[in-house]
């Protein structure tokens, strides 16, 4: 995500990561905010503590990925690790498209 972030955020990419938490003590605002500085991730992170966006999306499993087009429309779904090349193969789809 970060790599995505850096190389194709100038394009029209943005990327938003959703920290739902698995156990309690993962809740804190602190928690968060000190691992996103440890990991260096520089794009937004929200917490989804009552898992409004993990239902709205459907998602399952830690960790999944969603692309969304500019229409607000999901057209790219996968759980787990991997599918690496196809996500980022589907991210460029979607920033050349017109919209």
């Amino acid at each position: 995500m970060r790599d995505w972030h850096g190389k194709y955020a100038g394009t029209g990419l943005t990327i938003v990561g959703v920290h739902s938490p698995e156990f309690f003590w993962e809740k804190p605002t602190a928690g968060v905010a000190a691992a996103t500085k440890k990991l260096g991730i520089l794009y937004p992170v929200v917490q989804d503590n009552d898992f409004a966006i993990w239902n709205r999306y459907a998602v399952r499993a830690w960790p999944t990925r969603v692309l969304v087009d500019r229409s607000g429309v999901v057209r790219f779904h996968h759980i787990g690790e991997g599918a690496y090349e196809e996500t980022e193969a589907f991210i460029r789809r979607l920033l050349d498209e017109k919209g």
